[in-house]
């Protein structure tokens, strides 16, 4: 038998209703990457910049491994925990995985290519708004 959105409270709502805000995301993608060892890590906040979504999270691992493994855990944490269409590019070469969670959009690189692409200036120097913010989550 089915439970019907209507018919559940919030506190009482199975994971697979849960919604989540965009800070409630982040706040599970910061942790998850810090449980990883994911390096440099950088928030940048996208709210009236962007429709594509609240937040960037920028982070690096220190080889293709390291990003494969950081990128697999947090897909499976945010799975895990409910948050519905997650999607993931960049897997296979592991030198640059996207991983979108609705409203926050994360970019694990491996040092070299985060220092060629260097998403950080892309988005938080040419855009109003100020410079991008190291996560300390």
């Amino acid at each position: 038998m089915a439970l019907s959105a209507a018919a559940s409270s919030p506190a009482t709502a199975p994971v697979s209703e849960a919604r989540f805000d965009a800070e409630e995301i982040l706040a599970l993608i910061l942790a998850r990457l810090d449980d990883d060892k994911a390096e440099d890590i950088v928030t940048i906040e996208l709210r009236g910049k962007t429709t594509i979504a609240d937040y960037m999270v920028v982070a690096s691992g220190r080889a293709q491994r390291h990003v494969g493994a950081i990128a697999e855990h947090l897909v499976e944490a945010l799975k895990e925990r409910g948050v519905k269409g997650v999607r993931v590019e960049g897997m296979p070469a592991c030198d640059w995985v996207l991983i979108d969670a609705s409203d926050v959009i994360v970019h694990v690189f491996q040092p070299e290519v985060r220092g060629f692409y260097n998403i950080e200036k892309m988005w938080s120097g040419a855009l109003p708004g100020g410079p991008a913010s190291p996560a300390r989550g």
